[in-house]
């Protein structure tokens, strides 16, 4: 039996991530990180040279002028991932694209391309887009509602993943003696008619070398988990201990298994927040160093709306209590660090000033400490099944070199991550089986 190995991604925004928004002011980065493919490529050679399975783009389509710097100048996904596609060799390229302002047969093609130019690396980060404000960018007035937005994002992955299906894997025959490209037998139409989407078919483009892209979700309210349990075959999560991980992780394996699904093909791969310092205090002090850049509490109270589906925090008094009332908005993939915020604030009276500062000190999966210490704790956690692996936020890349130069060789020696490239599919790469093709049933 194949020793279970760790997996990682590596999570890119520019110069930013989670509560981290500020790192442009650092003059060791390139301040116009998150537009500047240069900077990507190298991000995304450095992570192949350590052996990351994958690179994960983040997206949003709304923005306002308070937004985040790496919010506020960004590149398309797909757009950038096709550069690092012609960029790198084996590291996967997963991209976010949107069920709620995208339609399913542009969203099949744009990957199953980028699933070609890859040769097998492409992976779709689906999300249903909790900032209302994108509605208008899209022609319409208001923002689908919760229900709706979980219901046309199941039917949209199905109506993609049936379109990835249009072509058998031999149907192009291209056969120059006898003239034939195609044997017509093996190009089927879906002809879908559902609640929320009509489309006929067939794609116009072939199946890749690893079946289809390798689907991503990220959602950790109950239509989340059952969303990611019936399609995903990676769960991005957040988990602030390792029992919480555990928690989630036998959750969302069993919902896997009651939908008859293998729960060894779901995997589960939080994010992660890395400081690698000469010593433990050392790295604490890095940790501070960067905390310290994002230091405004009017950026904070913003990014902690983020947890409660961006409620607006700004309308009520910093020193009254926390109203637990924005609960009810928290229905996304920080619903555990929302819960967990709104339970404090209500066992120990909690004015909003303190839940914004508990909240700011409640970043997921930080993981600081010396290279050991760091090795340790990533073992720690994949050993005791609250993770499949990690997806590693990069920010500074003085902190990225610190890690795959010094944490990486660690979790090599103890047997746990990968010393080589054993496959050319992001799907063989992560252990998942490649999906034989199939006929999807019309609704």
């Amino acid at each position: 039996m194949t020793k279970r190995q760790l997996k990682l991604g590596a999570l890119t925004m520019g110069c930013g991530g989670p509560g981290r928004h500020n790192l442009w002011l650092d003059p060791q980065l390139p301040a116009d990180a998150s537009v500047n493919v240069d900077w990507y490529i190298q991000i995304a050679r450095q992570a192949e040279a350590a052996l990351f399975d994958l690179m994960f783009i983040v997206d949003s389509q709304f923005i306002t002028e308070g937004s985040p710097s790496h919010y506020l100048n960004r590149l398309e996904p797909l757009t950038l991932l096709s550069a690092l596609a012609v960029s790198t060799r084996h590291i996967g390229l997963v991209g976010t694209l949107t069920t709620s302002y995208n339609s399913p047969y542009n969203v099949a093609r744009r990957l199953a391309s980028l699933d070609l130019i890859s040769k097998g690396r492409a992976g779709w980060n689906v999300v249903t887009s909790g900032d209302a404000g994108t509605a208008g960018n899209y022609s319409r007035d208001e923002h689908y509602d919760y229900a709706t937005r979980y219901g046309r994002a199941a039917e949209h992955v199905q109506v993609v993943q049936g379109l990835w299906n249009s072509y058998e894997d031999d149907a192009f025959v291209r056969n120059r003696a006898t003239g034939q490209f195609l044997d017509p037998s093996k190009l089927h139409s879906l002809n879908h008619q559902g609640e929320h989407f009509s489309v006929v078919g067939p794609l116009n483009i072939q199946r890749s070398p690893q079946g289809q892209p390798v689907i991503f979700q990220a959602g950790d309210s109950e239509q989340g988990r059952d969303l990611g349990a019936a399609t995903a075959d990676v769960i991005f999560t957040h988990a602030a201990s390792i029992e919480q991980g555990q928690a989630f992780y036998r959750d969302i394996k069993g919902r896997a298994a009651q939908r008859g699904r293998d729960p060894e093909q779901v995997l589960i791969m939080p994010g992660a927040e890395i400081y690698v310092g000469d010593t433990d205090a050392h790295a604490r002090e890095i940790e501070q160093h960067y905390h310290q850049l994002d230091h405004s509490f009017a950026q904070a109270l913003k990014e902690f709306g983020r947890n409660f589906g961006w409620h607006d925090f700004s309308q009520y008094d910093l020193d009254a209590p926390f109203p637990q009332e924005s609960l009810e908005a928290a229905r996304s993939s920080f619903f555990t660090a929302a819960k967990r915020i709104a339970d404090q604030a209500r066992e120990k009276g909690f004015t909003l000033r303190q839940a914004v500062e508990f909240g700011r000190q409640l970043r997921p999966g930080a993981f600081v400490g010396s290279a050991a210490t760091v090795a340790q704790k990533l073992a720690d956690w994949f050993e005791a099944q609250a993770v499949d692996g990690f997806n590693i936020y990069i920010g500074h890349p003085g902190q990225f070199d610190r890690f795959t130069q010094e944490v990486i060789p660690l979790l090599q020696e103890r047997g746990v991550y990968r010393t080589a490239y054993e496959s050319s599919t992001l799907r063989e790469s992560l252990g998942l089986a490649i999906p034989r093709f199939q006929r999807t049933p019309s609704p």
